[in-house]
């Protein structure tokens, strides 16, 4: 059985908690914070499910004020576990890394921390033999994550030479304030860090994009236009989809006309938080252009690298050393199926 912490318990944080708890050849030891957050008031609420350690011990009574009942530092969570998910702001996580390198423990970083503070960037269906026995990963970001699988299915089943990327992007996660209250959509400069970081995973792959930031918050839109090596058609592809336990096809028809109702159907469905675990791909946006095929996908940023994540434990602590094997015990405990 192996033993994991997660340090930050917030937006991420407690989705990583709720994954490793669901994981039946995995413990969750407890997670680690500073403050009480919302998010951390909740979990006292709830009853304690997960112990909570405090990562900043100078600062334990901003905790044990609040009535939040503390079961030690951080560093003593580190101790006790075999591997670390580091969900906290970024470049707190690099930091946190010279503590996991002194007590020679495993560490899976999420995508706001830069890239050489892993031995592998990873993804679970990608890359997964890379990460094997690595003893730090680092996550793909949301978009990259969910972009990254659609494109895989399809290379590995037909092949890919080229992507073209448009990304619409949600400014904030549900309850944040930081961005300011806006009326605008905000462009950024090309190609954006999906696509580069796309080629890092998959290097065969000539990938670029254009992102737009828009004033939403639930979920993000992706629309690549692919450049296959053998041609494929719509039939084609749903089947290639239909095969991955990760991606789910809707219809607009069926009333699924954005990214608000698939978070509506993720609630009535008694998900917790709504979180989804899937990419949704739309059945009426698949096109052809020439040889190419473009469609457009729906990335749930809160959730989508839950599955991921629990792939790199396996891969780093050598829990299977398959794409095949690990992605399918995650998949299995998650209740994700093709």
């Amino acid at each position: 059985m192996i033993k994991v912490g997660v340090a930050g318990y917030g937006v991420i944080g407690q989705r990583l908690a709720d994954g490793v708890a669901q994981q039946k050849d995995m413990e969750l030891v407890g997670v680690a914070d500073v403050a009480p957050t919302l998010s951390v008031k909740a979990l006292k609420e709830k009853g304690m499910p997960y112990q909570l350690y405090t990562a900043m011990p100078e600062k334990k009574n901003l905790l044990t004020d609040a009535g939040i009942p503390v079961s030690g530092t951080m560093e003593e969570l580190v101790d006790k576990v075999d591997i670390m998910l580091d969900a906290t702001n970024a470049g707190i996580g690099a930091k946190n890394k010279e503590l996991y390198q002194k007590m020679n423990k495993n560490a899976v970083f999420q995508g706001g921390e830069k890239n050489n503070v892993a031995d592998v960037f990873f993804h679970g269906y990608a890359n997964f033999e890379k990460g094997v026995g690595k003893q730090f990963l680092k996550l793909t970001s949301c978009n990259t994550t969910g972009l990254i699988r659609t494109i895989d299915a399809i290379d590995r089943e037909v092949g890919v030479e080229k992507v073209a990327i448009t990304i619409i992007r949600r400014v904030a996660d549900p309850g944040d304030y930081h961005r300011g209250l806006t009326n605008a959509l905000e462009v950024a400069k090309a190609p954006n860090h999906q696509a580069e970081d796309l080629m890092t995973i998959m290097p065969h792959v000539d990938a670029t994009g254009i992102l737009v930031h828009t004033p939403v918050t639930h979920g993000h839109i992706i629309v690549p236009m692919i450049s296959t090596k053998k041609s494929i058609d719509k039939k084609d592809l749903l089947e290639i989809i239909s095969k991955h336990p990760r991606i789910m096809t809707v219809r607009l028809e069926d009333g699924f006309l954005g990214n608000a109702s698939l978070f509506r159907y993720a609630r009535d469905l008694g998900n917790p938080r709504g979180d989804m675990y899937e990419v949704a791909l739309w059945d009426e946006t698949i096109v052809k252009s020439g040889d190419d095929i473009m469609f457009a996908i729906n990335i749930p940023q809160e959730a989508v690298v839950i599955p991921e994540t629990m792939d790199a434990i396996r891969a780093s602590m050598k829990m299977q050393t398959t794409r095949e094997e690990g992605t399918a015990e995650t998949n299995k405990y998650l209740g994700l199926k093709a």
